[in-house]
């Protein structure tokens, strides 16, 4: 198989950056993120963009699609395509191999399976009618628009259905913006679960105790509402909640705690469901790094 570019996808708190930034330096690659709220700048801890795996035995292996927009900024599926797409026609016109590599299961899924796209006005006359209208109303909309709807997570608040509900009636009215040649040597990291557990909630406390809190008062200080803070949701809904007072720490511990080990099994399902589409995942532990490796080498002839 020709391939061009490498994925490295699985749940959160696993190890993909490190992976990644490891597998790009062996390989000589580059990489891009495909993380939803890594593209947000000053969203750092909450978001774990874990800048400090891109630095691999002394050299620090370029990355992608961090840090490019505001918070106070849309970013969209769309947006995320379409800087995709750059980002891989510029990292192999260099002769470098592209790394895609995140857990945001919609965004892999754009790629690997090569959604078809149209572009979104936030701004317009509909989008600001949409928001007039009751969430029964939103829901019976965007079921009319998909009977088939997969990310049922546009269902849960309302700012997700009107956005939801915008980006298929664009689909059905404009061309389809599509990425086309891509063909991902796929690998998929993952270990037991009680090792994921145990990672997230060690993770959760680290970064609570290294500025994860202030982190969040800086955003609302800097002009982001509670709402937006709340949209970005896990770390940072359950941190708005906190920095309102609606809950305290123990209470904002425990319900962020059991959300991200919630996520994290949804984003398995994520990837099983891809992979009954059709999407080929090669499936490895975290410390099953050499084996990652030759295997890469061997798809890409890399000596």
């Amino acid at each position: 198989m020709n391939y061009n570019l490498i994925t490295i996808l699985g749940p959160t708190a696993i190890g993909k950056t490190r992976i990644a930034a490891n597998l790009a330096y062996d390989t000589g690659g580059e990489i891009i993120s495909a993380d939803s709220r890594q593209v947000y700048r000053g969203m750092d801890i909450g978001t774990g963009k874990d800048i400090a795996d891109y630095s691999v035995n002394g050299k620090f292996i370029k990355y992608h699609l961090i840090d490019i927009c505001s918070p106070l900024e849309e970013f969209s599926l769309f947006d995320f395509r379409k800087y995709f797409n750059t980002a891989f026609k510029d990292i192999s016109l260099r002769k470098k191999i592209p790394v895609l590599a995140g857990g945001t299961g919609l965004y892999l899924s754009s790629v690997l399976q090569n959604y078809k796209m149209a572009q979104v006005d936030f701004s317009s006359s509909r989008f600001q009618e949409l928001h007039t209208r009751s969430e029964n109303d939103l829901k019976y909309i965007l079921n009319k628009l998909n009977p088939k709807l997969h990310n049922t997570t546009d269902l849960t608040d309302k700012a997700r259905i009107v956005k939801a509900i915008m980006v298929k009636e664009a689909e059905n009215e404009s061309h389809p913006y599509k990425t086309s040649g891509i063909n991902s040597f796929t690998f998929g990291i993952t270990d037991d679960r009680e090792i994921i557990r145990k990672n997230i909630t060690e993770r959760l406390k680290f970064r609570l105790k290294n500025g994860m809190i202030e982190e969040a008062e800086k955003l609302i200080e800097s002009g982001v509402s509670y709402d937006k803070l709340m949209f970005f949701g896990l770390e940072y809904k359950y941190l708005a909640m906190y920095l309102k007072g609606e809950i305290n720490y123990n209470d904002m511990f425990q319900k962020l705690n059991t959300s991200i080990h919630q996520f994290a099994k949804r984003q398995m399902t994520w990837f099983r469901k891809m992979e009954r589409e059709g999407v080929k995942i090669h499936w490895f532990k975290n410390t099953d790094y050499d084996k990652i490796l030759t295997l890469a080498k061997d798809n890409f002839n890399v000596f």
